[in-house]
């Protein structure tokens, strides 16, 4: 099997991811510092693959129930609070 080329439109720079996604470009930047958004440096900038992103887009809004809206997420546990009496 051969490698393919990706095309200009499978590559998203910051500007690009942050206007998709809605959110300020900082809020990739954390995303990518904290290991939570998939991407890859090409020298000092930062590239995001299209098809990496949906899937992670996928990921976060988790499965579809059978109306087609994402099912609740479970509930978090609190850390270091003190169960409510």
């Amino acid at each position: 099997m051969g490698v393919t080329m990706a095309s200009a439109e499978d590559i998203l720079t910051i500007a690009e991811l942050s206007a998709h996604l809605r959110v300020h470009p900082t809020t990739i930047y954390r995303l990518l510092r904290e290991g939570r958004i998939p991407g890859f440096r090409v020298g000092s900038a930062w590239r995001f693959s299209r098809a990496a992103i949906e899937v992670w887009e996928h990921e976060q809004v988790g499965p579809i129930d059978g109306d087609g809206h994402a099912a609740a997420p479970p509930a978090r546990k609190a850390k270091g609070r003190k169960p409510r009496k």
